[in-house]
């Protein structure tokens, strides 16, 4: 049975036990006002219905850290603003209106809708940690709970919050017996099933016993007598309330303080001056405070120690520009400032840059740092008042540049998810957390059209799947899975460019070769990566140096590269003894990888992937030159190709794919020069590691 009511004030263990039997033993019930204490409750289930552009969104989860995508217009502000309402911070949340929020084109038909009540907003569904059911047992005894899950919703016109808690009166009652001490004789006639029937029977007894009655007016302390109200109160004492912050959110620069403290006397700070409240409040002064001159410095003092505690998180993750510094002064107001900054007290923030030695005010440094810094002088008041909290964020990365909003990511990751539940709207590729591709929720507008009919509007659908069959919706999550491929699919922490396929594949047959053998082998942390070369390595570098990866590169050497390489040497893009050259591992001037093997060796693998035999067959020593008497000898067998009749045309890759799939080919005692050359470099390359 449901119940909604209003809280009263008389809890008394003096109530009479026929007020007891008249109080109801609803699982469900309402609570209004009470302040969270503790919040160990995790929210793991959401249900919008009828409420702005949402007729149902369908039941969906909710993680640690959950990320609401969707294109704009589709809904997510009105899910973060449905969740706000279950227990909001800001009291002017508390109710959902009908007359202004229910979807507009059902208004007129509420009645016939909902004949039997107002229609439910949203209904949440919460889990228990440990804490919470010790929480519950030490009022109810040990085993009352029947699950571990809570139910919380809330519908038009309710300031409070419905509970559905499952309950085992008859575990209670068991433990009110032994909790009182209740003798053998009398526990039989008292076991019975629920709390409002153990109550009854104590009225019963003439004889009742003094533990007896101690255990009944020990219920009467119960809100109604009733044993889900308790378990109610306990719970939502340890609720989470939730904190909504939106993109547009941020702190005024400049505050006029006795307009301040006229504002937050009248209740009628808008967003700008109450961030600006909470800084004042987490500093531990007022607005009255420092309009008394006498104690200015001490209050400079605290301003500034809030202001250094705020700008170290800030700037812990703010990897755009550290040069930053936030300052506050507060000033006389200037007749020829703007009212009302031209009289009274002004407070004015400023951030330093101290590159240039210079200060900006506040309101006119970019719109993703006054964001940033904003919404942590408000979470940190918050934090510090309300204690844990669920935080919603509206487009937190909206003016954010793509490295800021991945250092959002982080800060997200390292310390709002340790201690707070965090749900966040975004339609950016760059606030998708790849890591954790399925805390993401899909938000769409549906919208069905069948031919010759009029569309059917289906209202905002959150997705519990990531993947949606809108295109638009899934832009971002293809954008952000593309980027982190990019990154990641041929990219190491520590990375090797070569030159082409084929080098990649000759490096791992002879560092396999190698430790078949038991000699030193290529250093697995090395991801090989084929640029294409030289000119290529600029690109690599620039594109992926952002990821701080460890990058050396081996470099084929021909005429005409060398201004090329003295550049990149110079450039400092790679760092110093991390360009190799073939020619260094061989004893020529120009040389390329395949001359790491040797002519005869070569040779021998070109002879096998194209299968020449006899006649066809390259042999060492008798291959015509390359153009301009080359040294390398792949432009020699490309040469030598060409007067093979029955050979296709020349490609780089086969004879390293015939060597891939013919490894036995790499003789230690045959090819030992080759097997020495690649063992230097693989030694060369391995102590870059290090």
């Amino acid at each position: 049975m449901s119940q909604n009511y209003f809280n009263t004030a008389s809890r008394s263990a003096q109530c009479a036990v026929r007020q007891l039997l008249e109080a109801s033993s609803a699982q469900s019930d309402t609570m209004f006002d009470n302040k969270p204490l503790e919040a160990d409750l995790k929210l793991v289930k959401a249900h919008i219905t009828n409420f702005r552009s949402v007729l149902d969104t369908g039941e969906f989860t909710l993680s640690g850290v959950t990320c609401l995508v969707g294109k704009n217009e589709s809904g997510k502000t009105t899910v973060l603003h449905a969740l706000e309402r279950i227990n909001p911070i800001d009291p002017s949340k508390k109710t959902f209106d009908k007359d202004l929020e229910y979807p507009r084109g059902y208004l007129a038909e509420y009645e016939a809708r909902h004949p039997s009540g107002d229609a439910t907003v949203i209904t949440t569904t919460w889990t228990l940690d440990s804490e919470d059911v010790a929480a519950i047992e030490t009022e109810l005894g040990e085993g009352c709970l029947r699950t571990h899950d809570v139910v919380v919703y809330k519908k038009y016109g309710e300031e409070g919050t419905t509970w559905t808690v499952s309950l085992d009166e008859s575990q209670i009652v068991a433990s009110m017996l032994t909790r009182f001490g209740i003798k053998a004789a009398e526990k039989k006639q008292l076991s019975v099933t629920t709390v409002r029937d153990f109550v009854t029977k104590v009225a019963a007894l003439e004889d009742a016993s003094t533990e007896a009655k101690a255990a009944a007016a020990e219920i009467a302390k119960f809100r109604k007598g009733s044993a889900h109200c308790k378990a109610i109160d306990v719970l939502h004492e340890r609720m989470p309330q939730f904190l909504y912050f939106s993109s547009y959110d941020r702190m005024d620069g400049r505050v006029q303080l006795e307009a301040l403290e006229t504002a937050r006397a009248n209740k009628t700070l808008n967003a700008g001056q109450q961030i600006f409240q909470d800084f004042l409040d987490f500093a531990g002064t007022s607005a009255q405070e420092l309009q008394s001159a006498t104690t200015f410095e001490k209050l400079k003092a605290k301003v500034e120690a809030a202001s250094i505690s705020i700008s170290k998180q800030v700037f812990a993750y703010w990897s755009q520009n550290k040069n930053l510094k936030v300052e506050f002064t507060l000033e006389a107001g200037r007749s020829g400032d703007p009212a009302p900054f031209n009289s009274g007290h002004v407070m004015h923030t400023r951030i330093r840059n101290k590159l240039h030695d210079m200060t900006v005010p506040f309101d006119d440094r970019s719109a993703g740092f006054t964001w940033f810094f904003s919404f942590l002088v408000k979470f940190s008041q918050v934090q510090k008042r309300q204690g844990n909290v669920i935080i919603l964020l509206d487009e937190p990365g909206l003016n954010l540049h793509a490295k800021a909003q991945s250092d959002l990511l982080r800060y997200f990751k390292e310390k709002l998810e340790l201690k707070h539940q965090v749900i966040y709207t975004t339609h950016s590729p760059f606030m998708v957390p790849t890591d954790n591709i399925m805390s993401v929720r899909t938000v769409e507008d549906v919208v069905v059209y069948r031919q010759g009919e009029e569309p059917e509007v289906l209202g905002t659908k959150v997705g519990d799947e990531v993947l949606s069959t809108d295109r638009d919706t899934l832009f971002p999550l293809q954008g952000a899975l593309g980027y982190e491929l990019s990154q990641s699919l041929f990219v190491g922490e520590h990375t090797l460019l070569v030159e082409g396929p084929s080098d990649v594949l000759y490096l791992q047959a002879f560092s396999n070769a190698l430790k078949a053998i038991g000699r030193k082998h290529l250093d697995p942390r090395w991801t090989l990566c084929p640029a294409g070369g030289v000119d290529k390595v600029w690109a690599f570098v620039s594109l992926f140096g952002g990821n701080k990866l460890h990058v050396a590169a081996l470099i084929d050497y021909a005429t005409g590269q060398k201004n090329n390489v003295e550049k990149l040497r110079k450039s400092q893009l790679l760092r110093d003894g991390h360009v190799l050259l073939a020619i260094d591992f061989c004893s020529q001037a120009e040389a390329d990888t395949e001359d790491l093997l040797g002519e005869e060796l070569f040779l021998e693998l070109v002879n096998g992937a194209y299968s020449l035999a006899g006649s066809q067959k390259l042999v060492a020593g008798s291959l015509p030159a390359g153009p301009g008497a080359n040294l390398r000898v792949v432009p020699k067998v490309e040469a030598a190709m060409k007067l093979v009749p029955s050979a296709k045309e020349f490609d780089h890759f086969q004879q390293a794919s015939w060597l891939i799939q013919n490894p036995k080919a790499l003789d230690a005692t045959r090819h030992a020069a080759a097997f020495d050359r690649f063992e230097q470099l693989f030694l060369t390359l391995n102590k870059l590691l290090t």
